[in-house]
């Protein structure tokens, strides 16, 4: 498929897990695209290495989200070496959990920095490029909807600010042709939260479904909204969560 061919993508936190699948399928719908890391350099090179073996081009970023000027320098090297940017997929993100009672102020602040303010600087820095069409996509959680039990209170926190800001996006940029939308995902196998680990079965279980999702679900939704598919979506959520939240 060719459907985005000639579009260039960012995705924070491309590395692995989520990213790496977005990446990817950005790729093989014809985008070129930028995808950064923080520590993993070479599995964000392998990332990089598998979409141009399928033909695609790919640009690594090192950028730590915690970092705000490396957050917009990496809007700016994606635009300066690739062109333009027309899809920001705003994915990186840290999990920070434990007893309410425990949790420092430099954890929340961290916290804040990299899963909020980072995808608010981003989005700021890649609008100022993006013309009609362009996409912004935010990869939050269902979490941010349910929380069903301790421990999660600083995680959901950051995780429903991102449904304000991604609303707010929409209004402000919606005149300009500009779409934003929240994909909200619920349990993802991936090597931070496997469908063995510890608490799988408890996750498994409070989905409708009984099982946890890949990170193909997640990469699907967004490739669609990245789409023509998406192209009157906008100031909204996806819950990609087989029924995590119902």
């Amino acid at each position: 498929m060719n459907e985005l061919a000639g579009k260039v993508a960012l995705v924070t936190g491309g590395s692995r897990g989520i990213g790496s699948a977005i990446a990817q399928r950005l790729a093989r719908d014809g985008a070129a695209v930028a995808l950064t890391y923080t520590s993993a350099a070479d599995k964000a090179q392998a990332v990089a290495d598998q979409i141009e073996a399928n033909g695609g081009r790919a640009l690594v970023i090192k950028a730590d989200n915690a970092d705000a000027d490396a957050v917009t320098n990496a809007v700016e090297q994606t635009v300066r070496e690739l062109g333009r940017i027309d899809i920001l997929v705003n994915n990186a993100g840290i999990f920070t959990g434990g007893p309410l009672e425990e949790m420092t102020v430099q954890q929340v602040d961290r916290t804040l920095a990299i899963d909020v303010r980072a995808v608010f600087l981003a989005s700021q820095a890649a609008a100022r490029h993006m013309t009609d069409g362009g996409r912004i996509i935010n990869i939050g959680t269902s979490l941010a909807e349910r929380v069903p039990g301790p421990g999660l209170t600083v995680y959901a926190m950051s995780k429903s600010a991102l449904i304000g800001l991604t609303k707010g996006l929409a209004r402000d940029l919606g005149p300009r042709g500009i779409t934003a939308t929240l994909v909200q995902a619920g349990p993802i196998d991936t090597d931070m939260n496997p469908a063995d680990g510890p608490v799988a079965d408890f996750l498994s279980g409070v989905t409708a479904l009984g099982r946890f999702g890949t990170v193909d679900d997640i990469a699907s939704t967004v490739v669609h909204l990245a789409g023509a598919g998406g192209r009157y979506t906008s100031g909204t959520a996806i819950t990609v969560d087989g029924g995590f939240a119902a």
